[in-house]
């Protein structure tokens, strides 16, 4: 038998021709000799490392120590959550509670098409398929509308994202979830204190996921943590993530576990990050509406939402430009890269994805993902921007605005 690598998934001429409508260009250059401005930075400080040094000198480094277990109460406790599971990074927190609630090969697991694609792929780890559903035009997150008629016999979960630090309308999704009695999870990679009618992101449904990635609300460089009301759902996901080894003999497995178990180092890091956690969002949300305030004049952009029942933390500051707005979504990146201004794309849609995608007559029944993939972006976000950077990169928008329409930029 012939040895095989794992070949990638290369589309049909047309078919990536028709996607590139959509898809940004390759990322714009930053230049060399200008003091940039990340799109997001970490916040690390003193705390942190006094934390890791105790760690090292304790010998505690690994999967076991007090960081770990006061990282776990403490963020269920800050979340509103009895238990807590930390891992290895935000990919983990979604596929360990989808093995833990028996996803098989052939299940079906309604999720937003814009996210990022992790949240597709831990539903495909484990064979399952992900059925994608289109985003609402204000709030970028999932359209409850749309939830119930992707429903089928072989429906098991619904995961909900809330995108960039804004909330998914819960009470809709709750209801569609109790009535087809479905698992209810909310990916809250990106929403870390962000508030729906009172309940914490990731609080709400059965099961919540978090990411500490270095960009997110608080990080503890790569991790995540699974959050659960469910006993006995928070026992199995905590057995499963460490090998599954049975509790009154060592190396004896009756499940098929995994090792997603964080480190001592990772957590002590962690624990310093969430004492500081309200900080970050009021920062976030202080950025988000200066931003928001010197931009409210300029033509063609579309703000992130924040409803009455909700607190966005925009973990993210995204925009969306309109028609009104003079250049394309890729032009304005160049604009701002050529003055030292990192930015983001939106995600890529997952039925964009090659790995995913099936064909133009489908991909045509998402479309506000279609607009917010070929129009999105986000600016520097970072709690650790300075008012001063804000306003250079609005000023920056604005003499944007005033140039001449067009679809690229290659000068200034």
């Amino acid at each position: 038998m012939k040895k095989t690598l794992l070949r990638q998934t290369i589309l049909a001429v047309e078919d990536r021709e028709y996607i590139s409508k959509f898809i940004p260009r390759t990322e714009p250059k930053l230049p060399q000799d200008k003091e940039l401005i990340k799109v997001c930075e970490p916040d690390l400080k003193d705390k942190e490392l006094d934390n890791v040094i105790e760690c090292v000198k304790s010998g505690w480094v690994s999967s076991q120590g007090k960081y770990v277990t006061d990282l776990e109460q403490r963020f269920a406790e800050y979340c509103g959550s009895q238990y807590a599971v930390s891992v290895t990074n935000g990919t983990h927190a979604l596929h360990l509670p989808l093995a833990a609630i028996d996803i098989q090969p052939g299940d079906e697991v309604i999720i937003p098409t814009f996210t990022m694609i992790a949240t597709a792929n831990a539903v495909r780890y484990l064979g399952g398929i992900p059925v994608f559903v289109d985003a609402r035009p204000d709030t970028w997150c999932i359209d409850e509308t749309q939830i119930e008629a992707a429903i089928t016999a072989k429906t098991k979960a619904i995961i909900i994202v809330h995108i960039y630090g804004n909330m998914t309308e819960m009470d809709t999704v709750i209801r569609i979830a109790k009535k087809h009695n479905l698992w209810l999870i909310e990916d809250a990679a990106e929403a870390h204190g962000a508030v729906y009618k009172g309940k914490k992101a990731g609080s709400i449904g059965d099961i919540g996921s978090f990411s500490f990635y270095a960009n997110k609300m608080m990080t503890t460089g790569e991790g995540g943590i699974v959050i659960t009301n469910n006993k006995e759902l928070y026992a199995l996901m905590y057995k499963l993530h460490n090998h599954a080894f049975a509790d009154d003999i060592h190396f004896w497995h009756e499940y098929l576990g995994y090792n997603y178990r964080m480190t001592n180092l990772q957590a002590a890091v962690g624990c310093a990050q969430l004492e500081r956690i309200d900080k970050h969002v009021d920062q976030r949300r202080q950025n988000a509406v200066l931003y928001m305030t010197l931009m409210k004049n300029l033509p063609g952009i579309q703000f992130p939402v924040e409803h009455n029942n909700t607190q966005n933390t925009y973990w993210m500051f995204g925009i969306v430009l309109q028609k009104e707005f003079p250049l394309s979504r890729d032009a304005l990146r160049e604009y701002l890269a050529q003055h030292g201004i990192e930015t983001r794309t939106f995600f890529i849609p997952m039925h964009f994805q090659p790995i995913y995608f099936t064909d133009q007559k489908t991909a045509e029944k998402f479309p506000v993902a279609n607009a917010l993939c070929r129009n999105g972006l986000y600016l520097p976000s970072a709690s650790t921007l300075s008012e001063k950077q804000i306003r250079f990169v609005c000023s920056v928008i604005a003499n944007a605005s005033k140039l001449k329409k067009m679809s690229n930029m290659k000068t200034v």
